[in-house]
């Protein structure tokens, strides 16, 4: 990728493909960018959050202290964490990652939220997640039919 300006215009090559556009044009698409790239995604519960540094945040949904957010790395490092919890896990699993207080709760129920992680709250009390996969939901989908 790269980027060159006349002065009165902005050529942006991205491989094989270049786009001139103004100036004017040129800050408007870095303010779209900027706000996708730190899209934040709320939830029931709790919110993501893509910063611009690269880290993804958790937070409860509409709280504004530290005490409610758990930063990580990037989203991928939630997705690993995600990956090495059993089948079936709580807020104390979470925990035994390093992942502290009111947190692991948060973080689980972010897990059950977020359309990415591919996994069911089964219960409230305890706050309990239980992994799914594609063929748990296409035989839920048989069983349904079979009725």
């Amino acid at each position: 990728m790269s980027v060159t300006t006349d002065g009165e215009s902005v050529v942006v090559r991205v491989g094989d493909c270049s786009c001139e556009m103004s100036r004017a044009d040129a800050a408007a698409l870095q303010d779209v960018l900027g706000a996708a790239i730190t899209e934040k995604r709320e939830f029931l519960r709790t919110a993501g959050e893509y910063r611009t540094d690269g880290s993804y945040v958790v937070s409860r949904r509409g709280a504004d202290s530290a005490g409610n957010t758990k930063v990580f790395d990037d989203f991928d490092a939630l997705r690993r964490l995600f990956d090495r919890l059993p089948e079936e896990f709580t807020a104390d699993d979470v925990g035994r990652t390093g992942i502290t207080g009111s947190r692991r709760h948060m973080v689980v129920r972010h897990f059950g939220e977020h359309p990415a992680f591919d996994c069911d709250v089964t219960s409230r009390n305890p706050l309990t997640v239980v992994k799914t996969t594609a063929a748990d939901t296409t035989d839920e989908a048989a069983d349904a039919t079979a009725d």
